[in-house]
C-alpha cells in the first residue's frame, strides 16, 4: 500500500473532526434519566428535611429516615429514641442534623456515584465518544475533589447511622397497643435491610474485609466475609438507586400515616 508521501496526500496524527460526536443514537438519554432522578431525590428529601411535621406516626411509632435520629428538644413526644441532648433548633437546622450530612457526603463521594454524577451532571465525559466541554482533567487531586478520598471515613459513619435506623425499625414493632404488626412495619424493615445492602456492598466495606492481606489462606474468616461484600459489590449500582426510591416511599409513607391521610393496614394487632 502506498504511503500519503507516495501519493502527494499530506500526513496527519489523527482525523480532523469538528463535530462534538458522530454518534447517531441517543446517548444523550442516559445522563438525562440519571440527573433528572438524582434532582428528583435532592428536590424531594430537602423539602421533606426541612418541614418538621409528618415524621412520627404516633400510634405505632413510625419514624422516618429522614429524622432519625431525633436528638432536639424541637422534636415531637416519643420520636427521640435516643434522648434529646440538643436543645431546639430554628427552623433553618434539620431537625436530623447529626445524620444527614454524613449520609450526604457518603453518597456524594460514593464510587458509583461519583461516575453518575461526573458523567450526567458535570459531563465529564458525558458517554463514550462524547467530547467534554472542559478544557483540561485534573482528576481527585485538587479542591474540592480531593475530598473524594474520605469516603472510607463516611463508611464507617453511614454504618452507625444504618444500626439506628435498624433499631428505629425494631421499635416500630411497638406501637401505643403493644406488639404489632402493620404495612409500615414491612416498609420499614425492607428500607433498612436495603439500606444495609448498599451500605455493605462499598467498596471500603471490600477494604476493610479484606484490604492490606497478603495471604487470603492464613486468613480464612476475612476472606469468607470479602467474598460475600464481593458478591454484594457487583449489585452495587442497583442498590444505589433502589435505596434512593425506597428512602423517599418510606419517608412518603410515614408522611402519609402520620398525617392521617391513610390508615396504616395492620396484620396482627
Amino acid at each position: 500500500m502506498a504511503s500519503p508521501a507516495d501519493t502527494g496526500v499530506p500526513a496527519r496524527s489523527r482525523a480532523r473532526i469538528t463535530a462534538r460526536t458522530l454518534r447517531t443514537d441517543r446517548w444523550w438519554l442516559p445522563p438525562l434519566l440519571t440527573t433528572l432522578g438524582l434532582a428528583a431525590f435532592v428536590i424531594y428529601a430537602t423539602v421533606r428535611s426541612f418541614m418538621r411535621e409528618g415524621y412520627w406516626a404516633a400510634e405505632h411509632h413510625y419514624l422516618t429516615p429522614f429524622y432519625s435520629p431525633c436528638l432536639s428538644d424541637s422534636c415531637v413526644p416519643g420520636s427521640s429514641h435516643l434522648g434529646t441532648p440538643v436543645g431546639e433548633l430554628p427552623g433553618f437546622i434539620p431537625l436530623a442534623f447529626l445524620s444527614l450530612p454524613f449520609l450526604l457526603l457518603f453518597r456524594l463521594t460514593c464510587y458509583y456515584y461519583r461516575k453518575a454524577y461526573y458523567r450526567s451532571i458535570w459531563m465529564s465525559p458525558p458517554a463514550c465518544a462524547v467530547g467534554e466541554p472542559h478544557s483540561k482533567y485534573t482528576g481527585e487531586t485538587r479542591l474540592p475533589l480531593i475530598v473524594q478520598n474520605s469516603h472510607r471515613y463516611f463508611f464507617y459513619a453511614a454504618v452507625l447511622i444504618a444500626v439506628i435506623n435498624s433499631y428505629d425499625a425494631i421499635l416500630a414493632f411497638g406501637g401505643e397497643n403493644g406488639f404489632g404488626i402493620g404495612l409500615g412495619n414491612v416498609v420499614l424493615l425492607v428500607n433498612v435491610v436495603l439500606l444495609w445492602g448498599y451500605t455493605l456492598s462499598c467498596h471500603s466495606c471490600r477494604h476493610v474485609t479484606g484490604g492490606r492481606l497478603k495471604h487470603f489462606s492464613k486468613n480464612p474468616v476475612r476472606y469468607w466475609i470479602w467474598t460475600q461484600v464481593t458478591r454484594l459489590n457487583v449489585r452495587h449500582m442497583q442498590l444505589a438507586w433502589i435505596t434512593l426510591a425506597t428512602l423517599a416511599l418510606t419517608d412518603l409513607y410515614v408522611w402519609l400515616v402520620a398525617s392521617g391521610t391513610i390508615v396504616d393496614p395492620r396484620f396482627f394487632n
